[in-house]
């Protein structure tokens, strides 16, 4: 089922994701509607308080986007990307590797606002799959800034948040009007 995103303005946004302490039935489908909503959206990541929960569970897909690749190592060895794609995490706990990387984002719940951001250009990541397994790897690319952005709503920090003071500026009035739109339909449904 695709479920409504939520944008910037509403509380949840901010809030540090509960751990999840077992991969129930309700969970599996939670993973599955996040997913078929982040494809609705055209992102290649969505985490849970994106849609209005705050739990530690992200998701992601990188698979098609060829003009920024990924980069995944399993064990320490060189793997395909594809084969952990989509990709669920959940509890996951990042350490950010190598040199900054700047690169273009943008995120789900800011339509249409779109900076250049600086992140570690690859990460190591430890977290819980789709079953309920541990799973190790390390991302760079495409990859390693989607999870960190991911991590980050996990965690209540959002994209405008590492945005350089001159991006931010130039973007302050379409950032305005949207947490002004958000406040005012979050008031209407109350």
């Amino acid at each position: 089922m695709v479920l409504e995103i939520v944008k910037y303005g509403h509380p949840v946004l901010r809030e540090r994701g509960a751990r999840i302490k077992e991969v129930s039935a309700d969970i599996r489908q939670l993973i599955d509607d996040m997913f078929e909503t982040m494809y609705d959206s055209k992102g290649i990541g969505l985490a849970a308080q994106q849609i209005g929960i705050a739990s530690q569970l992200t998701v992601i897909d990188v698979r098609g986007v060829t003009d920024r690749p990924s980069t995944l190592e399993i064990g320490s060895k060189p793997a395909d990307v594809e084969s952990i794609m989509p990709l669920v995490l959940i509890n996951p706990k990042i350490t950010p590797l190598g040199e900054p990387a700047t690169g273009p984002e943008g995120c789900l719940s800011f339509p249409e606002i779109f900076a250049d951001i600086t992140r570690s250009e690859k990460v190591d990541v430890k977290a819980l799959d789709a079953k309920g397994d541990p799973i190790s790897f390390r991302a760079g690319g495409l990859l390693a800034r989607a999870i960190q952005h991911e991590v980050d709503h996990l965690n209540g920090v959002l994209f405008v948040d590492k945005m350089t003071a001159k991006d931010k500026a130039e973007l302050r009035a379409e950032i305005d009007d949207l947490h002004t739109a958000t406040k005012k339909s979050l008031a209407k449904k109350k």
